[in-house]
């Protein structure tokens, strides 16, 4: 994109994540904690396939579908699953913990980030499903830049990162009904759009993002888009085995990601037929375009020859035997920083 320098990217690898969550809870505890963000969750790891969050944000519309640009639909609160509350203190300070259960206060929820968590697709014995860990993606192209009317949202010059410019907002939510992967919230007390920030502020001190460095399982690689000598580069342009999801929405995504290979199907006798993996091809094909085809043999492949006890570069850089070769530099510890609250 004209004006940019250096564009900030992430790769996840989705053979390695657990659905623990921790990325989820390290990026609420940063960002979202203020008054109006109970219900925003700027990094969220929906299970496949499932409706997620929004519920079906799939096929709500937007980005630049065949190269024209689209406004979607608008989500409500209840679609991306308001908070609720519980009855905390009648439990636990009101005395009458042993006769009254724990449950939600006010008008029962109908869905939630994580509400189709584990239920998945297939049919036993082929049933299956995988996480998928989701937050902005820091478009080249960004779609809700484009829809902004006041000129509130902003591609950072040093390194890509997309904001909201919330002195500029005014709440007009065109970024939202423009975003086709429906990643921005709206505050309803400040009346203001708010989206993942992919942590600039601690990428200017040369820490990685929050979600990335508190992931147990070593699964999101973070780095400049352009950097040949660290793992971002390596595992989109040279061994091309990390794709954007859906890039048929024409937004260019800088979140990519390592498709899942499954295990072999069950025939009807019970046995396990290898040429048929449990995850259709055609639902990934849906997910990350016909490429995942070809990443899902490379994959197998530098996988076969590691067994065989070859070398490979591939399964060395997707290990990652050392957490700080995943960060493209960014690996500085936070506890040395003296941060500045605003």
């Amino acid at each position: 994109m004209p004006g940019i320098k250096r564009q900030m990217a992430m790769v996840m690898d989705l053979n390695k994540c657990i659905g623990c969550q921790t990325c989820t809870v390290a990026c609420k505890t940063l960002w979202t904690a203020s008054e109006g963000m109970e219900h925003m969750f700027f990094n969220t790891v929906n299970t496949m396939p499932g409706e997620g969050t929004p519920r079906g944000w799939e096929a709500m519309g937007g980005g630049f579908p065949g190269g024209e640009a689209q406004l979607g639909k608008l989500p409500a609160i209840g679609e991306f699953g308001d908070a609720w509350k519980y009855n905390h203190e009648e439990v636990f300070y009101g005395g009458k913990g042993q006769d009254v259960h724990l449950g939600v206060q006010g008008e029962a929820p109908t869905w939630g980030p994580n509400w189709d968590e584990d239920q998945g697709g297939g049919e036993f014995p082929n049933s299956f499903f995988f996480y998928l860990p989701r937050l902005c993606n820091h478009c080249t192209h960004p779609a809700c830049k484009e829809a902004c009317p006041r000129g509130a949202i902003e591609k950072r010059e040093a390194d890509g990162v997309v904001v909201v410019n919330e002195d500029r907002c005014r709440g007009y939510r065109h970024c939202m009904e423009a975003c086709p992967y429906k990643k921005i919230y709206f505050n309803h007390v400040s009346q203001v759009s708010q989206k993942c920030i992919f942590c600039f502020p601690r990428l200017e001190q040369g820490v990685a993002p929050a979600c990335a460095r508190q992931c147990p399982g070593r699964v999101r690689f973070v780095g400049y888009r352009d950097d040949q000598d660290a793992p971002i580069w390596k595992l989109v342009d040279k061994w091309k085995v990390a794709l954007p999801l859906h890039p048929e929405f024409g937004t260019e995504p800088n979140v990519f990601y390592v498709p899942p290979s499954a295990p072999a199907r069950f025939d009807a006798d019970g046995r396990m037929d290898e040429s048929k993996p449990r995850i259709p091809d055609e639902y990934l094909v849906s997910l990350f375009g016909e490429r995942v085809l070809e990443a899902l043999q490379t994959l197998a492949g530098e996988r076969a020859k590691a067994a065989r006890g070859e070398r490979s570069e591939l399964m060395d850089l997707l290990i990652a035997y050392r957490w700080q070769d995943m960060f493209g530099g960014f690996d500085r510890d936070p506890q040395t920083i003296k941060w500045v609250e605003a």
